[in-house]
């Protein structure tokens, strides 16, 4: 690793479960119409840049790459909404953690926008608010970041369309082939069984499993409340192909945050602008 710590073992790595994950051509989502393959799909054995890298270590994080209320904030300031505290694990197939994976997340302000030079919707840009983050998993597997509830918005699928308050993710793990796209739901949101992206995830308990429960049971002295993620990918040897017992793939919990718990010491430049 580039922080000093044993690398992984590499192998091969198990297949996607396309029963489990949403299918790339579904019409209820415009934009996956154009998007999807039009051929067969063809499988390739792994090369060993796929296998071998990339590799990821701390010293390549900035001090507020994991806080968001603070990260693009100027002196003195922070971001705008109801903040929350982020924290899970990523886990193989076999349930066991795995370090060293680089956790991406992205979102909108607590309005719904994104900072992006082509977003449209009417609600204000936060000032103070980039949206965008990274860490680092430790040997357990665990991470944490800081953030704010984002606001849902509309979108042009549909004449109605809305997404709900959604968190994305990237995680990216031990080799190329390993990263996984995801989003992250709030408990309650009504609006969760009304998206058609939502709605292209073939099976009813895969979406439950993304969608975050309000955690009352781990609160910090700054009053934050906790939001529990956890991923479970499919990254180890093909060996061991299997479905893991339970599926217990994703399940989040959130928590609140009624003050700052530290000032920023810096402003970050313009992340880059991603949204969906």
């Amino acid at each position: 690793m580039a922080d000093g710590t044993a690398s992984p073992k590499r192998a091969p790595f198990f297949a996607r479960d396309r029963a489990w994950h949403p299918p790339a051509f579904a019409p209820g989502y415009k934009t996956s119409v154009l998007r999807s393959p039009q051929k067969a799909l063809l499988s390739l054995d792994g090369t060993i840049s796929e296998i071998t890298g990339p590799v990821f270590g701390h010293s390549m994080l900035g001090e507020l790459d994991n806080d968001l209320i603070h990260n693009f904030a100027s002196p003195g300031e922070s971001a705008i909404g109801e903040r929350i505290i982020v924290h899970g694990r990523v886990l193989d197939e076999r349930g066991h953690p795995v370090h060293g994976v680089l956790v991406e997340f992205w979102q909108a302000n607590a309005g719904g926008r994104y900072r992006h030079k082509k977003e449209s919707y009417l609600a204000p840009l936060d000032p103070n608010f980039g949206g965008c983050g990274r860490t680092i998993t430790d040997e357990e597997g665990r991470y944490w970041f800081r953030t704010v509830r984002p606001g849902a918005y509309p979108w042009p699928n549909g004449v109605n369309d809305w997404r709900p308050a959604h968190i994305h993710f990237s995680v990216f793990g031990h080799g190329f082939a390993q990263r996984l796209i995801t989003q992250m739901y709030f408990e309650g949101d009504p609006m969760i069984w009304k998206c058609p992206i939502v709605g292209t995830v073939p099976d009813r308990r895969a979406i439950e499993q993304l969608i975050a429960a309000l955690d009352w049971g781990q609160h910090r002295a700054d009053g934050c409340a906790r939001l529990q993620v956890r991923h479970r990918a499919a990254w180890p040897p093909l060996d061991l192909l299997r479905k893991p017992a339970g599926r217990e793939l994703r399940t989040h919990r959130w928590f609140r945050i009624s003050a700052p718990s530290r000032k920023p010491r810096r402003r970050r430049p313009d992340p880059m602008s991603i949204s969906a």
